[in-house]
């Protein structure tokens, strides 16, 4: 107890039929790394302050629903997506309630 973990983020985009790129006008912002306990808890901590930050931007833009995005974590540094201990996976809602 007590050891912490780098783990590393990116925020992806679809991008048609070519797959998925960096996400927004500034793909830098959505990437870097965040320092948590060494745990299973400290991995999601970890991507749900990504996820959160997502939704307050979206939400202070003035936007109605959630962006298509895939946020990838990785322990240490940014590796191969295929590699990422971590992806999940934002989808708008599309019908309304």
């Amino acid at each position: 107890m007590g050891t912490e973990t780098d783990w590393a983020y990116q925020v992806f985009e679809p991008h048609g039929s070519e797959g998925w790129r960096p996400y927004g006008s500034d793909p830098e912002r959505w990437r870097g790394t965040i320092t948590a306990d060494d745990s299973g808890e400290g991995a999601h901590y970890a991507v749900t302050l990504v996820v959160t930050d997502l939704m307050s931007e979206w939400k202070m833009r003035g936007l109605p629903r959630a962006k298509h995005v895939r946020v990838f974590l990785w322990r240490g540094e940014k590796d191969d997506e295929a590699d990422a201990d971590i992806i999940v996976e934002v989808r708008p809602r599309i019908h309304a309630e």
